[in-house]
């Protein structure tokens, strides 16, 4: 059991942690860095919705040494990750809850593209409890292209924030459908699904792991309710070469201090993707599950070549859009 000590003075809150390996972690912070108190960890932030002695539809209050109570409760979230699909979200999200001042839920509710009749009060009871100044949000890839999304993120919130991780369309479909052909072999081959006739080279740009692909389209959609501005753009490649930079240019979207820096990573060689290293009681580094990562499946190069062409006048029209170019070939 995790035991926390906590000195209150007018400026700084100092956390004693003792884990289960009765490892002693001290240091100072601000109040704005102290995550959920009482909550239940092995030193990787989690999604954990902690019950308390009200039940879980009422607040938790915690007690520091003077006397001051903070409350957790769930509230709506205030940022979401909302897409792309096999561009790098699941990553991001576990980097982000790294930070102290976000709680996201692990899971992807999908309430706006298919739980939306639920209502709001189901939608928030899914959130993790969060202290008054930490940020709650979810991730739900989905959402990006669904259409009835914008409409529905924006009559829950006007400021919410919105995060899309982007990455190269072709690269994307090889590994949608690498995913795919993961959990029903007996699909036919990506060649043949990608177009609608092979013999004329025309591309079935309604498949689904190219239509995802069509991020101008997409992006049309979320600008007629939401301003650029509430829109951060992640770079799929990039989250990968350079993990601390891209999650810094999160922290600054999100008004975050710049906790989540590159001394929380490494190059895995194996899996070719950045890893968490050991966090304080956890003996060993956190990567991400097998399916990250995988080996894509080999594709005629003439196909990819004319995938390439067919996306081209869409990333132009989307770099347009985002006002920075990704260098996608």
């Amino acid at each position: 059991m995790l035991a926390s000590i906590i000195a209150w003075d007018r400026q700084t809150l100092i956390l004693a942690q003792i884990n289960k390996a009765e490892m002693l972690l001290t240091r100072t912070v601000p109040l704005s860095e102290i995550s959920y108190l009482g909550e239940k960890r092995s030193g990787w932030p989690q999604e954990g919705n902690a019950s308390n002695a009200l039940g879980s539809g009422h607040p938790t209050l915690e007690t520091n040494s003077s006397g001051k109570e903070w409350t957790a409760a769930r509230r709506l979230p205030q940022a979401l990750i909302i897409g792309v699909k096999k561009g790098g979200t699941r990553a991001l999200l576990e980097f982000l809850r790294l930070h102290p001042d976000i709680r996201a839920l692990g899971s992807e509710p999908h309430f706006f593209d298919r739980h939306y009749a639920r209502g709001l009060d189901w939608y928030r009871s899914m959130m993790p409890k969060a202290l008054d100044g930490q940020i709650v949000m979810e991730k739900t890839p989905r959402y990006f292209v669904t259409v009835d999304t914008p409409a529905r993120v924006h009559a829950m919130s006007q400021d919410v924030k919105l995060i899309v991780v982007v990455r190269d369309p072709v690269t994307r479909a090889i590994s949608d459908y690498t995913q795919i052909i993961s959990k029903t072999p007996d699909i036919p081959p990506f060649e043949s699904l990608a177009f609608k006739n092979r013999t004329t080279g025309q591309i079935d740009s309604l498949w689904s792991p190219l239509w995802i692909g069509l991020y101008a389209q997409h992006m049309e959609r979320w600008l007629a309710w939401f301003p650029r501005s509430q829109i951060h753009l992640v770079s799929g490649e990039r989250l990968i070469s350079d993990p601390a930079g891209e999650l810094g240019k999160v922290q600054d979207f999100l008004g975050l201090q710049r906790i989540v820096t590159d001394k929380h990573f490494y190059f895995n060689k194996t899996k070719g993707f950045p890893c968490l290293k050991k966090p304080e009681g956890s003996s060993k580094p956190h990567c991400l599950g097998k399916t990250k990562g995988r080996t894509h499946v080999s594709i005629d190069p003439e196909v990819i070549q004319k995938l390439r062409d067919f996306y081209k006048p869409h990333n132009q029209r989307f770099y347009q859009l985002a006002g920075q170019n990704f260098g996608w070939q």
